[in-house]
């Protein structure tokens, strides 16, 4: 892909130009040589690799800016082991070699309050990487929230606005429903009631209406009253129940399935011979996960439809930390400035990725024309309504256990769904695992 116009401080790092801030660049060629990243999977590599100027690939895992050496470190997130990796590392970071010291870690939204927490203390604040509130202007209130400090202040920077909808199968809903066209069919999935009646009409033709429960349940605990934990102590939200209710229902009714997500009988559906109507995802949802490019595929000829579902949520996002202790400063605020606020390259990431970026600006304009069509929903413009998603996500009720709450919750209640267990033992189950694993919390 060809890169845009190099930003200055990548110019100075690679000696393309003088800096009309000569001690500024002075600053960025003192610094270090080695810039280590920590990732889970090649997103943010993929992200540099196509987007930020200057930038060189030399093999998988290395790359060169100018004359700085770019490691990659990726480690899986499966069993925990990228934050058992960060959890190693991180604490002894500012006394680490220089060519050793981790210079920027990727986090996710359920885990991300663990990373900006003010007295852990491994991610740099923005103010003092030198980033400010008006750098950050255009970026959704939420995105922010979520990776504040208790003091406020802000240790983190995404370029993705990860508001969510329902992913339709438009052949399907011309069966059906007798119609594929979005503000029809959002008639059909406007309320959880009207969605449950949609599923039985879905199950009647011999289609699942979701691939499993699990596709829901950020849906529901997106919109739940109150946090998991409140002084200490578990608290399971009318929401969350509600989601147990309907899908011990959906089950029941073949409805839909208890397979796990990211699993083989989950992704079955992104084929025409998977017979699942809907998906609920954001747009990195269409490049990540929908088998697009594969010839066959619904996506592949534009077999997909977006709309806002029951209930707006979001779902994850990527932040971007500067680890304290780098010793490339000046290059880590240039990358983080660069991918989440410089409007061409977050253009050219949304274009190009089909992904929400964290930019109003940016969104506004591609949701003024056809710039922002995507070929997976069939030429819909989806950016109008990410965009109002964005700005309606509600962060008030996060807690540093949600990850372990709805982890353990999900795979306590399958045993219900699928007739092994009642609702009372698979919630003593539940109630016996959270206990294990945060030993500091009590149950109801």
């Amino acid at each position: 892909m060809k890169k845009r116009m190099m930003s200055l401080v990548s110019m100075a790092l690679i000696g393309a130009m003088v800096l009309p801030n000569a001690a500024f660049a002075e600053e960025a060629a003192d610094e270090g040589k080695v810039l280590n990243i920590q990732v889970w999977n090649e997103e943010f590599k993929s992200r540099i690799t196509d987007h930020y100027p200057g930038y060189e690939a030399v093999d998988e895992t290395h790359g060169k800016i100018g004359d700085v050496d770019v490691v990659w470190t990726i480690t899986p997130s499966d069993d925990n082991a990228y934050q058992n990796n960060l959890d190693s590392i991180l604490p002894g970071n500012v006394d680490a070699a220089a060519d050793d010291k981790v210079d920027i870690f990727l986090i996710e939204a359920d885990y991300a309050l663990k990373y900006v927490d003010a007295d852990v203390n491994v991610a740099m604040t923005m103010e003092d990487l030198g980033i400010t509130d008006e750098d950050l202007g255009k970026q959704y209130t939420y995105t922010q929230d979520i990776v504040r400090d208790a003091d406020g202040k802000l240790r983190a920077s995404s370029w993705q606005a990860c508001s969510a909808g329902l992913i339709y199968n438009r052949e399907i809903a011309k069966e059906v429903l007798g119609t594929d066209d979005p503000d029809e069919v959002q008639e059909f999935v406007k309320d959880w009631d009207t969605y449950n009646e949609t599923a039985a009409k879905m199950a009647d033709a011999g289609y699942k209406m979701a691939a499993t429960v699990n596709d829901t349940y950020r849906v529901y605990s997106n919109n739940v009253s109150a946090p998991w934990v409140q002084d200490g102590k578990v608290v399971l939200d009318d929401n969350i129940k509600k989601w147990v209710d309907d899908s011990k229902t959906a089950v029941d009714n073949n409805e839909t399935t208890t397979a796990e997500l990211w699993s083989d009988d989950w992704a079955k559906g992104f084929f025409p011979e998977g017979k699942v109507f809907c998906y609920f995802g954001p747009a990195w949802f269409f490049n990540f996960s929908m088998h697009g490019d594969e010839e066959g595929s619904v996506g592949h000829d534009g077999g997909w439809g977006l709309v806002t579902g029951p209930q707006g949520f979001y779902w994850g996002g990527t932040w971007i930390c500067a680890a304290q202790g780098t010793d490339n400063p000046t290059l880590v605020k240039d990358i983080i400035l660069t991918m989440t606020t410089d409007n061409d390259v977050m253009k050219e990431i949304a274009q190009a990725d089909s992904d929400c970026v964290n930019n109003k600006e940016v969104l506004e304009e591609l949701a003024a024309d056809e710039s922002g069509n995507l070929a997976i929903l069939g030429g819909q413009n989806p950016y109008e309504m990410l965009a109002a998603g964005a700005e309606l996500v509600d962060m008030s009720n996060t807690s540093p256990y949600d990850q372990g709450c709805n982890e353990e919750f999900q795979g306590a209640m399958k045993n219900y769904f699928d007739g092994n267990a009642t609702y009372e033992e698979a919630l003593a189950q539940f109630n016996t695992a959270i206990v294990e694993k945060y030993p500091e919390l009590v149950t109801e």
